[in-house]
């Protein structure tokens, strides 16, 4: 079985996305360029599974050093993680995403950066506790 991880990074009350993006993305500040950097160092080597919009946001490079993979509502999170016996697959994606596979996932990286505005997307403390139904 994989061994199943999410890697995010959260404004100041949660914020997530906002209007489809990450409600940070292009602050050149130094907190916000050190998680990117963060982001693909813990990612490298492994496989990143998320739907279309994230994929779609991923530059070319990444490609290089990591499995990307996207996945569809279509797609049972065990049959997605049969593809990737045996290896570390990061759940990178948003609230739709979390909300199907979050009861699947061992180890949150959540890191907190100082962004304290406009969100339309938040992190749901649920999905840290959510598990499987039988487990």
């Amino acid at each position: 079985m994989a061994d199943i991880r999410a890697i995010c990074a959260i404004g100041l009350r949660g914020q997530l996305g906002l209007d489809g993006r990450l409600p940070w993305e292009g602050n050149k500040g130094r907190d916000y360029v050190a998680d990117v950097a963060r982001f693909f160092e813990v990612t490298r080597g492994h496989v990143l599974i998320a739907g279309p919009k994230t994929v779609a946001s991923i530059p070319a490079f990444a490609y290089e050093d990591r499995t990307i993979c996207e996945i569809r509502s279509s797609h049972h999170p065990e049959e997605v993680f049969a593809w990737f016996p045996d290896r570390v697959v990061y759940v990178g994606a948003g609230p739709p995403v979390w909300d199907v596979y979050a009861p699947y996932i061992r180890h949150w990286d959540i890191n907190r950066l100082p962004y304290d505005g406009e969100a339309d997307r938040w992190f749901d403390p649920a999905w840290l506790v959510a598990t499987v139904d039988g487990d």
